[in-house]
């Protein structure tokens, strides 16, 4: 089985939903790929609004959810972070570049480590010294994966994955699509654990 992970390095339900989705594509044998896609692009196309061109009582909501999201799964993320959002293009170039050069499991593990830099640690994940600690901190080659994720190809992949995220009907981070199914949101990963267990 193979889990199409669609996420936002900018949100904080993915970052909620990290190391769970990790541990039931492992428990389950699946294969997981992440696509640090561009919602920016989807969500005029989706119904979907960024978060400052929501109403202020979807954003007053939004904050109440995550604070507590964050007790239910002691998870110690800062609702408002300095750095948030981050500038975006950078580090999702080079989740891609080590996705498609390395392989998925590293990719993953660098988003998920500047997701917990964002989120925790409130440090700004779109700045070149940041990402590239970020980068060594998963025992990667920082000045390598910055000068291969500096190549155009790769901004040019990660808009062809957001037309692809389109074409399948995703429309929000993180969603996790095995076959033909979506899962839209951390909160519904048991949903996605029953579905592993089928097989």
């Amino acid at each position: 089985m193979q889990i199409d992970y669609f996420a936002s390095l900018n949100s904080p339900w993915t970052h909620l939903g990290a190391a769970r989705i990790e541990a039931l594509a492992a428990k389950h044998g699946a294969s997981l790929r992440i696509y640090p896609v561009d919602f920016g692009t989807i969500f005029p196309v989706s119904g979907g609004a960024v978060l400052p061109k929501r109403a202020p009582q979807r954003q007053a909501y939004r904050l109440m959810e995550l604070a507590r999201w964050r007790r239910a799964l002691d998870i110690p993320i800062q609702l408002q972070p300095r750095h948030f959002p981050a500038r975006e293009l950078p580090a999702a170039s080079a989740v891609i570049a080590v996705r498609e050069t390395i392989g998925d499991a590293p990719a993953i593990r660098l988003a998920h480590r500047i997701l917990r830099a964002l989120w925790q640690e409130e440090e700004d994940t779109g700045d070149a010294a940041t990402l590239a600690r970020l980068i060594g901190a998963c025992d990667l080659d920082a000045e390598a994966v910055l000068a291969l994720a500096a190549e155009p190809r790769w901004a040019e992949r990660r808009a062809a994955d957001t037309e692809m995220a389109i074409a399948r009907g995703v429309f929000g981070a993180p969603s996790y699509v095995i076959g033909e199914e979506i899962f839209w949101g951390q909160d519904r990963l048991d949903f996605v654990a029953s579905r592993l267990a089928e097989g």
